[in-house]
């Protein structure tokens, strides 16, 4: 029975200091690693222009004639050379009028190529195909790079270069954006969304900076090395994870521009962005067992940025789950020091989050409650990706998320 307890202790104990490690200890050590170490070299310099490699940008598209034609426009006003930009839009079965967009566009550029899809595949499945189509029309090598963006995402002119130019280095083979938000409201969740997606940014510059290995791009507008382009595979949730880790693992480099600046406007419902995260949670179990070599046992760099980062992360409401059982058979055995601990869980974990709808209701704004309320919806989210990911995941084509 002894023995019985012990482990009580260190599941609640070791429960906690996952969550601390990836949400708190990681950060500040990595911050620490990267601190003084300069950005990426050698890159292009802004009049080394006619050097830059060529670009195939990939776009699948479904139902967003609202967003399309400001996207086309952004692409147009890119600072890039302009001979060496093709385009490779694809309607995934859209029913509104986003193929008359798309191949009006194309009609006008010759650069442009609009492809039409008769039944719905979903974006890994329609990039794939659009991949292909590139790399036999340009080649695969350095000299040729995919960039990969949906449709709602808005570049600005300088985007594209600030990415292009670090594969002067042979080494890189992903190239990941820094995306900001545009729409935020005090009201909703776009606020707490933004202040955990801007941590999300640095964190994956510094891996950048101190390993080369930044762990998975935010999928909306990044560029790929097309040597190193690996198709997803049917059923993949998350294909860009799946396409940066592919990279790593043939021993090319993963970084992240904080300059190559793009736009995306905000979610603010919390039901949306619950069905967001746990389609992308249930693709990061997918993930999480076919790399599962790039993060376990955690011994190199790379390795310990993998499970410090997305591994805990993924796995954190498993372990507040164990812990928070673990604290309260403890409590219920007649320790006080863990009654008073499960009943801080339970004001954290209910109470706050139960209190902020209250006050949202009567028109009161309090960020830390929303915040707190956002980690949680976050992690059940994810719990809820992991039942769906053991239940089987049979289609990777979704709605896309309502944005501002």
């Amino acid at each position: 029975m002894k023995v019985f307890w012990i482990i009580l202790h260190i599941l609640s104990w070791g429960s906690l200091a996952g969550v601390l490690h990836t949400y708190l200890l990681y950060p500040l050590i990595l911050r620490r690693l990267a601190s003084g170490k300069p950005s990426h070299e050698p890159v292009y310099g802004p009049e080394e222009k006619p050097l830059l490699p060529r670009v195939s940008i990939l776009m699948s598209a479904y139902n967003e004639a609202r967003v399309l034609p400001e996207k086309l426009e952004g692409l147009e006003r890119l600072a890039y050379p302009m001979e060496n930009l093709f385009l490779y839009a694809g309607s995934d079965h859209s029913s509104d009028a986003t193929d008359q967009i798309l191949e009006a566009f194309a009609a006008r550029h010759p650069w442009a190529a609009f492809v039409r899809f008769t039944a719905r595949q979903g974006k890994p499945a329609i990039i794939n195909q659009l991949a292909a189509r590139a790399i036999q029309e340009h080649g695969a090598g350095q000299e040729h790079l995919l960039l990969i963006t949906d449709a709602n995402i808005m570049l600005s002119p300088m985007a594209l270069f600030n990415l292009a130019r670090h594969f002067r280095d042979s080494q890189v083979g992903v190239a990941d954006s820094h995306i900001l938000p545009y729409g935020l409201k005090e009201e909703g969740i776009s606020r707490a969304e933004h202040r955990y997606l801007s941590t999300e940014v640095r964190l994956k510059h510094w891996e950048g900076i101190v390993w080369g290995a930044m762990i998975g791009p935010f999928g909306g507008c990044y560029a790929v090395r097309s040597d190193y382009f690996n198709p997803a595979p049917a059923n993949f949730l998350v294909d860009d994870f799946y396409i940066a880790m592919k990279v790593l693992e043939a021993g090319g480099k993963a970084i992240n521009d904080l300059e190559a600046i793009c736009y995306e406007g905000a979610t603010h419902a919390v039901e949306v962005e619950f069905r967001r995260k746990r389609r992308i949670g249930a693709g990061n179990f997918q993930n999480m067992k076919v790399f599962r070599k790039l993060w376990w046992p955690p011994i190199s760099g790379p390795r310990f940025a993998f499970f410090s980062h997305k591994i805990l992360r993924w796995i954190t409401p498993h372990l507040v789950l164990t812990g928070s059982l673990s604290v309260g058979l403890l409590a219920l055995a007649g320790n006080q020091f863990y009654l008073i601990l499960l009943v801080l869980l339970g004001v954290g974990m209910f109470l706050l989050p139960l209190l902020d709808v209250l006050l949202l209701r009567m028109g009161i704004q309090v960020r830390i409650f929303r915040g707190i309320r956002y980690f949680w919806m976050m992690n059940l989210a994810l719990f809820a990706g992991w039942i769906y990911y053991l239940k089987g995941i049979r289609t990777n084509v979704w709605q896309p998320t309502q944005r501002s």
